[in-house]
């Protein structure tokens, strides 16, 4: 018996591909930040994604992580704090779990 997938992850999937295709370089850099909040949430998500939730980075470490992505790079890191994606303390900072990021699938 196949498994079927329900309407609404597959229009997710293909507006999480559409940003991603939309708002990433082909070399991985942000064009700019989306300014719909969905979409914005979808390419944090990606950030964080590709950040080692293993470790945990000063700020320097952080800044050289962003720059090459994009030049508002502290936006980035402040948006990054502001929807949970990662946690600062002390000037470290570090990935916090997925489940506390803020869920771009709930928003309407």
């Amino acid at each position: 018996m196949s498994e079927q997938r329900s309407p609404a992850l597959s229009k997710n999937d293909k507006l999480q591909q559409s940003v991603l295709r939309h708002f990433f370089t082909a070399q991985g850099g942000i064009t700019h930040l989306p300014s719909q909040l969905k979409k914005r949430l979808i390419v944090l998500e990606h950030l964080a994604g590709r950040l080692d939730a293993t470790r945990t980075y000063t700020e320097l470490e952080f800044n050289a992580i962003l720059k090459p992505l994009n030049e508002d790079y502290a936006t980035i890191r402040r948006e990054l704090y502001i929807h949970k994606f990662i946690n600062r303390e002390n000037d470290i900072y570090e990935v916090n779990e997925p489940e506390h990021w803020r869920d771009w699938r709930t928003l309407q």
